[in-house]
């Protein structure tokens, strides 16, 4: 009987050893990609969020059409704030590779004069609530009122002046983007997320904070949340 268990033993802990031999041969391997330009390996793919959008509820006529016209203002203006995001940084990147302050300061102007050139006809054929929006745009691309980045490009005394000629047209220069605080600035941040899936406008991430989803469920209308 003692014989039969030692035997049973043996044979059981021969099974275990085995097992634990060939487990390293169950386990799944490491896979490495390789992206496209790219030479480094990465063990995963990062993707893009992807929004599942909810059909739009209004509570009235006026309400939608209200939304539909800052659609079609907000489709308008926002290559414009996409460009001079894209030019501040071109503008960022050369000016850091230039020692000298006084070429720093020749090259910006330089710069500036080809910037007002590209998008002083365009701007000029803009309606009052069209530039506003487009000021709420540029501070959503770059992170700076249009008030700070003609300060910085240009004096102060500018920038002041600017103001007042804009406050002139009740625009004003100092607008921030705040679609967590400000509703408008909500719609206008899911205009842009559904013309990203749509393909209708290219695609610019924001350098601001905030995340889409919340406010999505932060400025859901109070039917919706009660269904």
């Amino acid at each position: 009987m003692l014989r039969k268990f030692s035997l049973i033993c043996l044979l059981g802990a021969s099974f275990l050893l085995n097992a634990q031999e060939e487990e390293p041969n169950d386990t799944i391997p490491e896979y490495y990609v390789r992206m496209e330009g790219d030479s480094v390996l990465l063990s995963s793919i990062p993707l893009d969020d992807v929004y599942i959008f909810g059909k739009l509820e209004f509570a009235d006529k006026k309400e939608k059409l209200r939304y539909y016209i800052l659609r079609r203002k907000t489709l308008k203006v926002y290559p414009y704030a996409k460009l001079a995001a894209e030019r501040l940084v071109e503008l960022n990147d050369s000016i850091a590779q230039i020692k000298k302050k006084r070429h720093q300061k020749r090259y910006t102007k330089k710069v500036q004069k080809y910037i007002e050139g590209e998008f002083s006809d365009e701007l000029k054929k803009l309606t009052r609530t069209e530039g506003q929006i487009l000021i709420k745009l540029i501070h959503r691309q770059t992170g700076s009122t249009a008030f700070n980045l003609i300060k910085e490009l240009r004096s102060g005394w500018r920038a002041f002046w600017y103001n007042t000629t804009a406050k002139a047209f009740k625009i004003s220069l100092k607008e921030e983007f705040l679609p967590t605080q400000v509703h408008e600035d909500y719609l206008i941040e899911d205009i842009l997320q559904r013309a990203f899936a749509a393909n209708r406008l290219k695609k610019q991430k924001s350098v601001l904070d905030y995340d889409y989803t919340s406010l999505v469920n932060k400025w859901k209308p109070t039917k919706a949340r009660n269904r």
